[in-house]
C-alpha cells in the first residue's frame, strides 16, 4: 500500500512539475505576444489615447504582437511602471526618464526620439495686458508650472530661472503645478495666474487648434535648447524585440498615409536613436534644482 501510495506521490508531483512548466511557458510566450504601452500624462487623457491608437496599430502590424495601451494617472506612476517591468515601452520626459534610469541602475534605456526631441524648448506665457515682458518682471507675480516631475513644464523652466538668479520660491508671490501643459495655458487663460512655463510642443499645437488666442495670451520668454521626450524601454526586452521596435520607429515617414498621419499626431518630422547620454544636461539640472531624489 505504501508502495502504491509512493508511485501515485511521485506520478503527482510529476504532473505538478510538468504543469508548472507548461504555465511558466505559456507566462513566457505571452510576454512576448503583448506589448504593453503608456505615457506620461502630459495632457488630457482623452488626447493621449487619440494621440496613440494609429501607433498602437502600425507597432502590432510591424512587431506582430498585440499592442494594449496604459494610461497611468501621474508621472511618478509611468516612472515605476516601467522599472517594475509591469510596462514594455514608455514616452518619457527627459526628467522621468532620468528618474526611471536612476531608479532602475541603469536598466531603463532611451530607444528613439523625435528629431525635435534633440532641441526641444519651453516657453512661459502671460496674459498679453499683464505687462509681463521679461523673465525678471515674474519677481511678485504668480506662475504655473505643469507636473512636478515635468522636463519642459517645470525642471527646465525652474533651472532658466535660477540660471536668471530668479528663486521661484523666494522672488514669487506663488508658483503651482497644474499637472499638464494644457492646464497651464488654461490657468493663464482664466487669470488664475499671472504666467506659466510649458512646452512648446503643446503651445504650438493649441495655437494651431485655435484653442488659444495669441491676442490674449503670448509668448514672453523662449528657453534655450536641450533634449527631452523618449521612447524608453527596460534593458531586460529580448535584444531581438528592442531592434525591431527601434526599426519600427525609424522607418515611420511622412512619405506614406499612415506614417504621415502617425507623425502628425506625435508632432515629429520624424523618429531618430537616442542614448542615455544625452540626457547628461537634464540629470545636471535636476540635481541642481535638488529635485533628483
Amino acid at each position: 500500500m505504501s508502495n502504491l501510495f509512493h508511485h501515485l506521490h511521485r506520478a503527482v508531483r510529476g504532473f505538478s512539475v510538468a504543469a508548472l512548466v507548461a504555465l511558466s511557458t505559456v507566462g513566457a510566450a505571452h510576454a512576448q505576444t503583448v506589448l504593453r504601452v503608456t505615457a506620461i500624462p502630459d495632457e488630457s487623457p482623452t488626447e493621449l489615447a487619440r494621440k496613440f491608437a494609429p501607433l498602437g496599430k502600425y507597432l502590432e502590424k510591424e512587431l506582430g504582437v498585440k499592442v494594449e495601451w496604459t494610461p497611468v494617472t501621474d508621472y511618478a506612476a509611468a516612472v515605476e511602471a516601467v522599472v517594475n517591468k509591469k510596462i514594455d515601452l514608455a514616452w518619457f520626459g527627459g526628467f522621468t526618464f532620468v528618474q526611471a534610469n536612476v531608479r532602475s541602475g541603469g536598466k531603463v534605456v532611451p530607444l528613439v526620439q523625435r528629431e525635435e526631441d534633440e532641441k526641444f524648448r519651453s516657453v512661459f506665457i502671460t496674459d498679453a495686458k499683464s505687462g509681463i515682458t521679461k523673465l525678471d518682471d515674474l519677481k511678485g507675480k504668480t506662475l504655473s508650472f505643469g507636473s512636478a516631475s515635468s522636463t519642459s513644464g517645470h525642471l527646465m523652466p525652474r533651472s532658466f530661472l535660477l540660471a536668471a538668479k530668479i528663486n521661484p520660491e523666494s522672488d514669487l508671490k506663488r508658483i503651482s503645478f497644474s499637472g499638464a501643459h494644457d492646464a497651464t495655458v488654461a490657468a493663464v487663460a482664466s487669470g488664475k495666474v499671472d504666467a506659466g512655463a510649458l512646452n512648446i510642443s503643446v503651445w504650438e499645437k493649441l495655437l494651431s487648434e485655435k484653442k488659444v488666442d495669441p491676442a490674449e495670451v503670448k509668448v514672453f520668454f523662449t528657453t534655450p535648447t536641450y533634449y527631452d521626450y523618449n521612447w524608453s524601454v527596460h534593458a531586460d526586452m529580448p535584444a531581438a524585440m528592442k531592434e525591431k521596435l527601434k526599426q519600427a520607429f525609424l522607418k515611420l515617414s511622412d512619405a506614406t498615409p499612415e506614417g504621415k498621419e502617425i507623425l502628425g499626431l506625435q508632432r515629429a518630422t520624424k523618429f531618430v536613436p537616442t542614448k542615455p547620454e544625452n540626457y547628461t544636461g537634464i540629470k545636471a539640472a535636476a540635481e541642481n534644482a535638488g529635485l533628483l531624489k
